[in-house]
């Protein structure tokens, strides 16, 4: 069979463990497709730069073109990043009849509807597997294994350094900050960790679930985001006293076909499956109506993994080839999008109040919850022995987003309450 050529945008971490896959697992790929797969043409930003991969130098170029207009590729593999010119080349490809994989969250998230109007155009696949979760194949179980049935929440640990930040502050009782200085010499985080920390990066990734769970174009601007700097080792050390754990979590739900999306810092039961996911590992938990619930759960990134993902879609790519279905596959968002208001999205809260140490506080604070309609699972007061008042330790049973904003913006006017010290969502 003729050989199958791939035309490769960018030779970072991912390109490279791409490369290697591909030249390593031919055997197992010739298997599986019937045909060689060969990598014809590389993008790189900088030809001289020394590389831990024997490529030979007439593979790579400095020149997009030759990748996206080379009449002999059949497929283009995204993993060079950023928005543009990444946007305008995949459509360029598409255009020109090339299928095209993408480990590109933020284009997709951005852009997905776009790109994939433009794929249906053109007869042509694009596939998007390592752009949320790295090497957990999620977006596919969600458009396959979950087809025949309708799934009613989607919740998850999507982004890997806010999960290893939050490990070590729960596990080590140590600091965001000097946390977060670890992880960057690490590598976990970047110089400039925004988007990690305050949840962008999450927020892309839920977007792109939710669209595909729900079959409703979800955008970016959907998403509800708060991050992580917050939160302080005095909220991790309450969490665990009592039974949970602190994690970043991306919940997507729908309920009579009205959908929210979220991403912020959420208390975890510890009896959850997602609170024993710690280090850079993601996981993402699946509820539908048929199956009940499920998890997935693996390395969130990483070269490896996420290039598994990345040749995983190449290998899908390459079958509909053979049996000429390209483009009859993807996601269609066949749903009107219909956001919930505050009034229906309803959860659990964590409340922590600083307070002055007199009679008469707690009965002021309940009849405050009481006036909105919020009910209590449980109330702790206790002193503090670094505070000549006291703290008060609220957890509500599930009540109205409306009437929680409702309470703590009565609470902030109310002269018993010093702070509102915390404030975080509570699951499981």
């Amino acid at each position: 069979m003729k050989p199958i050529q791939v035309g490769l945008l960018g030779l970072g971490t991912v390109g490279t463990g791409v490369v290697r896959i591909i030249e390593g697992h031919q055997e197992d790929l010739m298997s599986q497709v019937g045909s060689p797969i060969q990598v014809r043409k590389v993008l790189v930003k900088d030809m001289r730069k020394q590389r831990h991969l024997n490529i030979q130098p007439e593979l790579m170029t400095e020149d997009a073109s030759e990748v996206v207009f080379d009449p002999e590729i059949d497929v283009v593999v995204e993993v060079m990043g950023g928005i543009e010119p990444t946007k305008q080349l995949i459509l360029d490809a598409l255009e020109q009849g090339k299928h095209v994989v993408t480990a590109n969250k933020d284009l997709m998230a951005l852009h997905g509807p776009e790109i994939l109007e433009k794929a249906r155009a053109n007869n042509c696949d694009v596939f998007y597997e390592a752009s949320v979760a790295g090497g957990i194949p999620i977006i596919r179980t969600l458009m396959e294994g979950f087809s025949s049935d309708r799934i009613k929440k989607i919740m998850g640990i999507v982004n890997g350094t806010t999960n290893y930040i939050l490990t070590k502050m729960s596990q080590e009782g140590a600091a965001y900050q000097d946390v977060l200085k670890e992880a960057q010499a690490l590598g976990y985080a970047e110089s400039d960790p925004t988007s990690d920390v305050e949840g962008l990066d999450a927020a892309r990734k839920m977007a792109i679930l939710a669209t595909l769970g729900f079959h409703a174009t979800v955008g970016l601007e959907d998403v509800v985001v708060k991050g992580i700097s917050s939160i302080s080792k005095e909220d991790i050390g309450y969490a665990k006293r009592l039974g949970y754990e602190m994690k970043l979590l991306g919940i997507a739900e729908r309920q009579d076909d009205q959908i929210s999306v979220v991403v912020q810092p959420t208390m975890v039961k510890t009896s959850h499956p997602l609170a024993s996911v710690n280090g850079v590992f993601n996981a993402v938990y699946v509820y539908g109506e048929a199956v009940g619930e499920t998890m997935f759960y693996g390395p969130g990134a990483g070269e490896m993994p996420t290039a598994t993902s990345v040749v995983a879609d190449l290998v899908a790519v390459v079958k509909n080839l053979r049996i000429g279905v390209n483009g009859k596959q993807g996601h269609h968002a066949y749903r009107t999008k219909k956001l919930k208001t505050d009034d229906q999205i309803h959860y659990k809260n964590f409340i922590l109040l600083d307070v002055h140490d007199r009679a008469g506080v707690l009965a002021r604070i309940t009849q405050v919850f009481a006036e909105f309609g919020v009910s209590l699972e449980s109330v702790v007061q206790q002193p503090n022995p670094n505070n000549p008042d006291a703290e008060i330790i609220i957890i509500t049973h599930e009540a109205s987003q409306a009437s929680m904003r409702k309470v703590l913006d009565h609470f902030v006017s109310l002269d018993v309450i010093k702070e509102i010290k915390s404030a975080y969502r509570v699951e499981g």
